[in-house]
Parts: structure tokens; C-alpha cells; sequence
């Protein structure tokens, strides 16, 4: 067949061409929410149905996990409307999986509007070039610092409006849509997690960006928000204002950025410290500081709720003796066992116990009346006495029980603890009171 010259084409030949070439065309009508498909070729068959609904159409085409075909959670499908409008023609490119495969297909898309408002024409082709696959495969294993902005767009205020969306867990390109500012803040507040809520509302209020934000500075909030895949996770939410020369004009960068796993390992760093910071670092028992601030706790907890609480005192009897005879290590040692068959013996979770110094410990109690309180005592007194330490052999202790009152303060109910404790060592030793 002769080669044609271009002059020798006609309109109505190049239109055949372009239908016989195009891999899908379709009609869509954002008002009716409906799709109907004029051409679906190669993949767009498996991909797509020959009519169906619009919005579902966008999931499969954009409004999906980054680099996957999984779908997003449902809440944030409330955003789906606000990707189905476009202002004038419209172009950008696709990563799209079919059901089950985890290879993706690009698709370059075309936007058309036609005469009528909310209905447009999408042309779309597969690009069939490895060269896309490979760049997808490698660009997924880098991990960038822009990674970590989960969602940005631009606020204007003064307009109530939002401009340059960009979900980077769907894609990386700009979206073409616009949303008042006030229905943005109130829907991605159910994104939020309930005990960050009000903090989120009060930063995102524009009437506190105002007064709070002088041009050029900066604003943020860690907190909890559910991402695409329907998980909580630490965020930074970040309200930058704009320096413009118009004081009057609040314009503002908003960008969330994925902290969760530097939270976490913060998190993790901040606990293991705070344990050091109330940890008696022989025996791993909460120490001084630490049991004392369980002390307050319960006072504070039996005055609102009226819990019972009561409080044992513990004295290993002639424990001088230990460190005098066999050493400081062995005394150290004989404490670590000691505590030890205390945890044994002492296991509910509403006890909390403590090396207050040297060979004496306390143990607050939750929920345990004094006379509760004086059965577990003699279990521990009777547990000491029948054990072995080692290098030491046999020990006894001393014990002083009593119960929270109303009226009691920290030094009226710790000063009746230790006065029993001072009655069982003053009456012979390896006994338990009550006061």
C-alpha cells in the first residue's frame, strides 16, 4: 500500500484512525454519577464495565493506595466527588492494577468537557513501554523525605478555598478539583482521632490562624489521623501563612506529614527512660520516687471513687547483720531475692510495689481492704520464712499493715503503716500488723 502524504488525509480519516488507536473512550456524568464506555480495548476491558458508576470508576482510575490496586477506607471515599469535577480539559497520568496483579498499567488520560456542565469525555491509552514499569519498580523501593508529606494543598482564607490538592498515598500529582476550606476542615475532622479532635478543630479554626499566624510563620499539631488504609497513625500537621505584602490577605501552605514511626520510636525511648527515671535499679521494683507517687495516686483515686486502698510496710529482720557478715554484694543479692518472692506472692495487677530504701519495701494496694490486705502479708511473711537464700540461708521479716481512711492524708496514713510496722519488729519480729 502507497505511503499517504499528509495533505492527502481527511478529518473523517484521521477520526477513524484515532478510534481504530484509542484504547478507551468514555462518557461520564458527574450529576447522574454514571459512566458509560464508547471503546474499551486491550486491559480497559477487564477494567472497566460497559456503564456503571462514576465514583467507582475514580477509584479503580486514581482514587486508590499508591502503587496498589487496594482500595481506600470509607471515610475518606467522602472526598471522591471533589475528584470527579474538572474545569476545562484536563490531563495526567495513571498507575492502574488489575484485580489481583501487582503490576501496574499506565495509562495516559485525557479530559474533555463536553456542551454539557458535569459531563465530559475521558480518552485514555496504555502506555506499553517497559521503560514505565521499570521506573515504577525502581522509584518504589527509594524512599524520600517528600514521601513523608502524606497530603498538601494550598488555603486561601479570605475565599474559603483550597487549590493544589495533593494526596501522595493516591499519587503525586496535583489534583484538578477545588473544596471550600470549611467542608474540608469538617469532614477530615472524622479522620482525627477522638482525643485529638478538639485540638485539630482549634488550629484549623480560621479565626485562630488569623490571630495566631503573623506572615511567614509557621504552625503544627501531632496527633492521630486515619490514613488511607483505615489505621491510625502519628501525623504533623503543618499551617504555614504565606508572606505576602497585604497583612489582610491569609493565604497558607497546610501539608500532613507521616511522623508515625519516628513517634513511635521517640515514644519508645521516652518510656524506657521514664522506667529508669522510677526504677530502683537493684531490684527492677518501682523505687522511692516511684512508689510514692503510687501512693498519692491511690489517696487521690480512694477520694473520688471511694476504692479501698491500704498499704503493707516491709522490714527484713536484722538485714544489718547480712552485709555485716557476708558482704555488700551478698546483702545486694539477698535484696534482689527479696523482691522477688515478693512479685511471686503479690501478682494482681492493682498492686503496686516498691523499695522505699535500703531493706524496706511498700506495697500499695487497690481495691483490698486492710483485714484483704493482712492475709496476703501473712502469705509474704510465711513465703520469706520458708525460703533459702543464697549464701545466707534463712531470713525472716517484719510487716505493718493499714487501710486508707476518708479523712487520711499522704503522712496520716504513712505514719500508721510504719507504726505498725515498729509494733510487729518492736514484739518479736516475723509478724504481721494491722493499725
Amino acid at each position: 500500500m502507497a505511503r499517504k502524504s499528509l495533505e492527502s488525509y481527511t478529518e473523517k480519516e484521521v477520526l477513524e484512525l484515532l478510534h481504530e488507536n484509542v484504547d478507551a473512550v468514555i462518557l461520564v456524568d458527574a450529576t447522574t454519577n454514571r459512566y458509560r464506555a464508547m471503546t474499551r480495548r486491550n486491559m480497559f476491558k477487564e477494567l472497566i464495565e460497559e456503564t456503571g458508576d462514576y465514583h467507582d470508576l475514580i477509584e479503580k482510575l486514581w482514587f486508590h493506595i499508591e502503587g496498589s490496586s487496594e482500595l481506600i477506607t470509607d471515610k475518606y471515599k467522602a472526598f471522591v466527588s471533589y475528584y470527579a469535577d474538572f474545569k476545562g480539559k484536563y490531563s495526567r497520568r495513571l498507575k492502574v492494577f488489575l484485580e489481583g496483579s501487582s503490576t501496574p498499567h499506565f495509562v495516559q488520560m485525557q479530559v474533555y468537557p463536553t456542551r454539557n456542565e458535569k459531563q465530559y469525555i475521558f480518552v485514555m491509552d496504555e502506555l506499553d513501554d517497559d521503560e514505565y514499569v521499570e521506573e515504577f519498580m525502581t522509584t518504589k523501593k527509594v524512599n524520600t523525605i517528600q514521601n513523608t508529606y502524606l497530603f498538601s494543598m494550598y488555603v486561601d482564607l479570605v475565599q474559603d478555598t483550597t487549590s493544589s490538592l495533593s494526596v501522595t498515598e493516591i499519587s503525586d500529582e496535583t489534583v484538578n478539583s477545588s473544596i471550600k476550606y470549611s467542608e474540608w476542615r469538617l469532614m477530615t475532622v472524622n479522620m482525627i482521632a477522638p482525643e485529638d479532635k478538639d485540638q485539630f478543630l482549634k488550629i484549623t479554626d480560621p479565626e485562630y490562624l488569623k490571630a495566631n499566624l503573623a506572615p511567614g510563620r509557621t504552625i503544627s499539631l501531632d496527633c492521630m489521623m486515619m490514613n488511607l488504609e483505615g489505621t491510625y497513625i502519628w501525623v504533623k500537621l503543618i499551617f504555614s501563612r504565606t508572606a505576602t505584602a497585604n497583612e489582610d490577605d491569609f493565604r497558607f501552605v497546610f501539608m500532613v506529614q507521616d511522623i508515625h514511626e519516628n513517634f513511635e520510636e521517640l515514644m519508645t525511648t521516652l518510656r524506657q527512660y521514664e522506667e529508669l527515671a522510677i526504677a530502683d535499679s537493684l531490684t527492677g521494683l518501682l523505687n522511692h520516687g516511684g512508689i510514692k507517687t503510687e501512693m498519692l495516686n491511690a489517696i487521690d483515686a480512694h477520694k473520688k471513687e471511694g476504692t479501698p486502698v491500704s498499704l503493707m510496710m516491709i522490714d527484713i529482720d536484722f538485714f544489718k547483720q547480712v552485709n555485716d557478715n557476708y558482704g555488700h554484694s551478698a546483702g545486694d543479692r539477698t535484696l534482689k531475692e527479696f523482691a522477688h518472692i515478693i512479685e511471686e506472692t503479690v501478682v494482681d495487677k492493682d498492686a503496686h510495689i516498691g523499695r522505699w530504701g535500703g531493706e524496706e519495701f511498700v506495697i500499695v494496694y487497690r481495691g483490698k481492704t486492710g483485714d484483704e490486705l493482712y492475709e496476703v502479708s501473712e502469705t509474704l511473711r510465711k513465703n520469706v520464712e520458708a525460703a533459702t537464700f543464697p549464701e545466707i540461708g534463712q531470713l525472716t521479716c517484719s510487716v505493718g499493715v493499714t487501710e486508707l481512711r476518708d479523712e487520711d492524708s499522704f503522712d496520716d496514713v504513712f505514719n500508721r503503716v510504719d507504726k505498725a510496722l515498729y509494733m510487729s519488729k518492736e514484739s518479736g519480729r516475723n509478724k504481721v500488723t494491722l493499725k
